[in-house]
């Protein structure tokens, strides 16, 4: 019997509406930083961060408290804000 693969579902912590940050050494490694600025704003590291959508239980749409963009980013780079 062949194993099927589903995607990852976000940890119970990490659901719509989460507080969340960046973590800066799963992210600084990524294709989405080689694509980015070469020096992430201060303030995704620092959070918090609110989780808006989460899209095949691998991508986030994160809104900032701040007036800046949403920004989509792989749900393994984030953290819980605490």
């Amino acid at each position: 019997m062949a194993e099927t693969s589903e995607p990852a579902k976000a940890p119970a912590a990490l659901k719509k509406g989460a507080l969340v940050r960046v973590n800066r050494q799963a992210y600084s490694h990524s294709i989405e930083a080689a694509a980015s600025d070469s020096a992430p704003p201060n303030y995704i590291f620092e959070g918090p961060g609110e989780i808006l959508a989460i899209k095949d239980g691998e991508y986030v749409q994160v809104r900032w408290r701040m007036p800046v963009p949403d920004v989509w980013l792989r749900l393994d780079q984030l953290e819980s804000f605490s």
